[in-house]
């Protein structure tokens, strides 16, 4: 069980790691325009950014995005005269280390990215070498309707403290898939799941891990049955992660022999658990995007009485970013854009199904009335669960528990 202590614990960590943000651009603030109001701070940046091009490195491989952005794009053009460019890239990472060889040449400005979607690794490696612009995030005038609170994971990036170096800009989170004619309790928690799938033998499985969904999977058991161990949020060590994941272990040794094929043969990602969840070969399939379900649904992919559940704790979430080079060209445009990302209207609109369908970023409670009313009338789809239904967003373990729970899964049932 998630324990109430451990969810202050989470917030404790997001509040101290909000501080020191604040704290810092407080200081440099103070330091660089002590006599100017956030008020009058932020026109100027508007001022400054009227003319500027903004080239957006953003993943460009769904259309939905692509259309997204390029909506964005007018939009941003229209109010503040910023020609927004997305670069579209297949691997982060390229971008991290195009920016990386920049600085070790020197080239700290004028650089070839002013914005880039990121998020896990690839924040933290340009966070530890220095290539971000801020902390600027909670300057932003729309940052005030941040969900924090609920969504501790908008200000730890898969357990690194985000410091105010990168905005929000979307969610994703793990959800449970059922047929409500096949199944009228699903479990909705890790011990549950077990008592399911002893009742239900053979009609179980999850995909194999490293895929992405796979190893969230594991990392859900490992926070409800390691009782939310902190070290869970730090680098994994040998001695912790053995003392740590020894519950899951015992855990998956029962699971398995109960599982489809006996756990002796896995799908190789959460795609391949759908037809077999519509043959009703199993009962239960999982996916990180809450707007699955409804979308295959809608393709034809499964039935209508399909829904999506969570664990009553929690799942595991994660948030995407959007964040400014140090070197950037249009740092003034970029901060107007991305303020512009994570407005109200912005947001509702990437939430439409029909447009992206991506979770908003955003507090129901923190909004105007006429805002919240406009998400809560958003066609989810017959199977996409509300923000409210969502429920509490667990946060990633560190990024290094991933490799280390992959390479332990291997080891242990693969060979």
């Amino acid at each position: 069980m998630i324990t109430t202590s451990f969810l202050r614990v989470l917030q404790a960590v997001a509040f101290l790691a909000s501080l020191w943000s604040l704290s810092s651009y407080g200081a440099s603030l103070s330091e660089s325009s002590s006599v100017l109001s956030a008020g009058e701070k932020w026109r100027k940046i508007l001022k400054e950014a009227r003319g500027q091009s903004v080239y957006f490195n953003a993943w460009g491989g769904d259309q939905q995005v692509n259309d997204y952005i390029r909506w964005t794009a007018k939009q941003v053009r229209q109010r503040y005269d910023i020609e927004l460019k997305q670069v579209k890239v297949s691997n982060t990472a390229d971008v991290v280390s195009r920016i990386l060889a920049e600085k070790q040449a020197g080239r700290d400005s004028d650089g070839t990215v002013d914005m880039i979607w990121i998020n896990g690794e690839n924040f933290r490696s340009m966070k530890n070498h220095g290539l971000l612009f801020g902390p600027f995030s909670e300057q932003l005038p729309n940052y005030r309707w941040i969900d924090t609170r609920e969504k501790p994971t908008t200000i730890l990036d898969f357990g690194e403290p985000v410091e105010g170096l990168e905005a929000p800009w979307g969610m994703a989170q793990l959800v449970f898939i059922y047929d409500q004619e096949s199944v009228q309790a699903p479990p909705k928690s890790a011990a549950d799941l077990l008592k399911f799938a002893r009742k239900h033998p053979g009609r179980v499985t999850y995909p194999m891990p490293p895929d992405f969904v796979g190893t969230t999977f594991l990392k859900q058991l490992l926070l409800e049955l390691a009782q939310q161990n902190p070290a869970l949020f730090q680098p994994v060590g040998p001695d912790s992660f053995d003392k740590i994941t020894a519950p899951l272990w015992r855990y998956l040794d029962e699971l398995h022999p109960l599982l489809w094929r006996e756990g002796e043969t896995f799908v190789q990602n959460n795609l391949a658990l759908t037809p077999l969840l519509d043959d009703g070969e199993i009962l239960l399939s999982m996916s990180f995007n809450p707007s699955y379900a409804s979308s295959a649904i809608a393709n034809g992919e499964l039935a209508e009485s399909v829904r999506t559940y969570v664990h009553s704790d929690g799942t595991v979430g994660n948030t995407h970013f959007l964040a400014i080079p140090y070197n950037a060209r249009a740092k003034a445009a970029a901060q107007v854009v991305i303020n512009f990302l994570v407005s109200p209207e912005a947001q509702l609109h990437k939430a439409d199904p029909d447009v992206w369908g991506d979770p908003t970023v955003l507090s129901m409670g923190k909004l105007a009335e006429l805002d919240k009313r406009h998400f809560s009338e958003l066609p989810l789809g017959i199977a996409t669960l509300s923000p409210e239904a969502l429920g509490i967003t667990l946060p990633e373990p560190h990024g290094s528990w991933s490799t280390a729970l992959e390479a332990e899964w291997q080891k242990r049932y693969r060979q």
